[in-house]
């Protein structure tokens, strides 16, 4: 059978930094830390669990009110979403 990189055209390197890429579609991580808070206290201060906060910094899907309760813990107006999560 073919692998995946034969499948893709790309070596693996290559498509791995395409996902990273394509995934990474908001600002969380570096305005968290542009503002020094640590991933576990943004998680406290939004009731949510770390794994989260890393998972939405990867660039993984997240419930809108999951958002809404980042965007209160960081201190931002509701409005201010595209900023972080830029849809």
């Amino acid at each position: 059978s073919e692998s995946l990189s034969q499948l893709t055209g790309r070596s693996l390197a290559n498509t791995y930094q395409a996902i990273v890429t394509i995934m990474t579609k908001n600002s969380l991580k570096k305005i968290r830390e542009s503002i020094l808070m640590r991933k576990s206290e943004l998680a406290r201060e939004a009731n949510v669990c770390p794994i989260t906060i890393t998972r939405i910094e990867q660039g993984m899907p997240c419930w809108m009110e999951t958002k809404r309760k980042i965007l209160l813990a960081l201190g931002f107006k509701l409005s201010d979403k595209n900023k972080i999560f830029g849809d």
